[in-house]
């Protein structure tokens, strides 16, 4: 072996300092190359991504969510029409995730939460019922969810109310885009409504929509205006009213229209189900006989809205009411009024169509019995002053 002379250990000296220079420029030029590539690639990126997400995980759910770019494109779920469906507060995206999949709505969990994940949206999704279609992708799903828009509301109109009434209530509400003052609108003139069912064809001229606003329970969407609102309460009305009870009316001699009338006093005069079609015989036997309904339900309509006690129904009516001159106040014009004086409920309708045969020509609230807002019937004036009297 031979020795190494100081020269050739200086040489080999001065390559390692070489190779060391040469492997940090290297190695910088790379790093200098990484940080370009990054911020080049950040600029190129989807805005729309989290920019709260560590770029591993980022790098992650892009070349992820690019693998199943196609799927991202296609129906989310499997099911054959719109499901509801509630997100309860509190629930997580994975919980979320799993109800959704349940539901049919959603059949790929992982990928839904990956999209969710890399918008920022997993811990955004608002709380509430929703209607949501099967045929709807990912990113549309996750929109609904995230913004609320396919978020459902139910509004429920009761039995016996106005229309101003149910104008009052949404007004409260302030659901949708469903304008109280357009509804009011729209119900008195009857413009801006789709073709609507066959029976608007056969409302007098300048008749309102009142009597044909069917009180229940209606789901409606954020989108949802007043005319459609109107649309779904008039195609309700339709679908309720049903042909059977519609031959029915006139098996009685009473068209749709007065059948809607007098089912609207009796809906504001009973406050039990059983005693409606007691009542509705009792108007058809005034009726035939050519005397006056006497309903004060009808002079409460022509009275209209009690400022002083905030009410559309006063309560008690003084002499001076029931003589107020309106064409409603059946107190001084014989047969129906001109239209009806509420939007009567089902059972109100149906008492109409199956009124209940009797003798009866009177009624007035019993005050002897043990039920509130029971009725005593009676078939003479003089027996209905007896009991008018038994009650002062």
């Amino acid at each position: 072996m031979t020795s190494e002379t100081a020269e050739e250990r200086g040489l080999s000296a001065a390559g390692c300092v070489w190779r060391v220079l040469i492997v940090g420029v290297v190695l910088a030029a790379l790093g200098a190359a990484a940080v370009v590539f990054y911020r080049a690639w950040l600029a190129g990126a989807d805005e729309t991504a989290n920019p709260a997400l560590d770029p591993v995980r980022r790098l992650y759910l892009e070349a992820y969510l690019a693998q199943h770019a196609a799927e991202l494109e296609g129906p989310a779920g499997s099911g054959a029409g719109p499901v509801p469906f509630t997100i309860a507060s509190g629930q997580g995206a994975a919980t979320i995730a799993a109800n959704l999949n349940a539901a049919g709505l959603l059949d790929n969990t992982e990928l839904f939460l990956n999209y969710l994940a890399y918008h920022g949206l997993d811990g955004g999704l608002v709380a509430g019922d929703y209607q949501l279609d099967p045929a709807a992708t990912i990113p549309e799903l996750a929109e609904a969810l995230g913004s609320g828009q396919a978020r459902t509301l139910e509004l429920r109109f009761l039995p016996g109310w106005r229309s101003e009434e149910m104008a009052h209530y949404l007004r409260v509400v302030g659901p949708a885009r469903i304008d109280a003052d357009e509804f009011m609108t729209i119900v008195q003139t009857r413009e801006g409504l789709a073709a609507g069912p066959g029976f608007l064809a056969a409302l007098p001229e300048g008749a309102s929509l009142e009597g044909y606003l069917f009180p229940d329970a209606y789901t409606i969407t954020p989108e949802t205006t007043a005319a459609q609102l109107l649309d779904m309460m008039l195609a309700n009305f339709d679908r309720q009213v049903t042909p059977a009870m519609r031959q029915s009316f006139g098996a009685q001699g009473l068209s749709l229209r007065d059948a809607v009338i007098l089912a609207s006093i009796i809906e504001r005069e009973a406050a039990l189900a059983e005693e409606k079609p007691v009542m509705a015989g009792v108007f058809l036997n005034r009726l035939a006989a050519g005397m006056m309904l006497q309903a004060d339900p009808t002079v409460q309509y022509a009275l209209g809205h009690q400022a002083e006690t905030d009410t559309w129904w006063k309560v008690p009516l003084s002499a001076e009411d029931l003589q107020i001159q309106s064409p409603y106040n059946t107190y001084l014009h014989a047969g129906l009024p001109p239209g009806p004086i509420a939007n009567p409920g089902l059972t109100s309708l149906q008492a109409v169509a199956a009124p209940q045969a009797s003798d009866y020509f009177y009624f007035v609230l019993d005050c002897a019995a043990g039920q509130t807002g029971r009725h005593a019937f009676s078939v003479t004036y003089e027996e209905h002053v007896a009991n008018v009297q038994r009650c002062r």
